[in-house]
C-alpha cells in the first residue's frame, strides 16, 4: 500500500471525526443561547481548524487519485484541486479570525472571498469526487459524491446540523477508507 493510500484512508475518517467534534462542541457552546468565546467555542474551533487544514491535504490526495488519460482531464482535475485548496485556505483564515479576534480585526477575509472561498472548496472537492466516481477505473461508487454534497448542503441549511453532516461525510468518504487498492493515477 502506498503512502498516498494510507494518508487518504486516514484523512477520510479523521476529517469527519474532527467535524463531528466541532459540531457537538458548537451545540454545547450554544446551550446558553449564545455562541461565543469560551472553552467549548475555542476547543470546537480548534477541531474545525484541524479539519480544514486536513481538507486541504485531502484535496491534494484526491487529485493524485484521479485517472488522467487526457490533457482535458488533467486540467480539470488540477483546476478542481486548486479551487479546493484555495477554498480550504479561506475557511482556515476565517477560523483563525474566530479563534484570534486580533487577527479578525487586523486582517479580515475580504467579503468577496467569504462567499467565493466556501463555494470554491465545495466545488473543487465535489468535482474531484465525481471524477473518481465517473472516470475509469472507477475508484468511488456514484453515491459517494452525492452523500458528500448532501453533507455540505446540511451545513449550509443550518450550522446546528454539522454533527449530522459529519456522519454523512464519513459515509460519503468511507469508500476511500475501505479501499486498500488506492493507487495514484499515472
Amino acid at each position: 500500500m502506498t503512502s498516498t493510500a494510507r494518508r487518504t484512508r486516514l484523512l477520510s475518517v479523521l476529517i469527519p471525526f474532527l467535524l463531528l467534534c466541532y459540531g457537538v462542541l458548537r451545540l454545547i457552546d450554544g446551550m446558553d443561547g449564545d455562541h461565543g468565546p469560551g472553552t467549548a467555542w475555542n476547543l470546537g474551533h480548534t477541531f474545525f481548524l484541524a479539519a480544514f487544514l486536513l481538507f486541504g491535504v485531502l484535496v491534494v490526495e484526491l487529485r493524485r487519485l484521479v485517472p488522467v488519460a487526457t490533457a482535458r482531464t488533467r486540467t480539470a482535475a488540477g483546476a478542481a484541486a486548486v479551487a479546493g485548496v484555495f477554498g480550504a485556505g479561506c475557511f482556515v483564515w476565517v477560523i483563525l479570525g474566530d479563534l484570534f479576534s486580533g487577527l479578525a480585526d487586523s486582517a479580515p477575509l475580504p467579503g468577496l472571498l467569504e462567499m467565493a472561498g466556501p463555494l470554491a472548496f465545495q466545488l473543487g472537492m465535489l468535482i474531484l469526487l465525481i471524477m473518481l466516481a465517473a472516470l475509469r477505473p472507477r475508484r468511488l461508487p456514484v453515491w459517494s459524491p452525492v452523500l458528500v454534497f448532501v453533507s455540505f448542503a446540511l451545513i449550509t441549511v443550518d450550522l446546528d446540523l454539522i454533527p449530522l453532516a459529519a456522519v454523512g461525510l464519513l459515509a460519503g468518504l468511507a469508500p476511500l477508507a475501505r479501499d486498500r487498492t488506492l493507487r495514484t493515477a499515472p
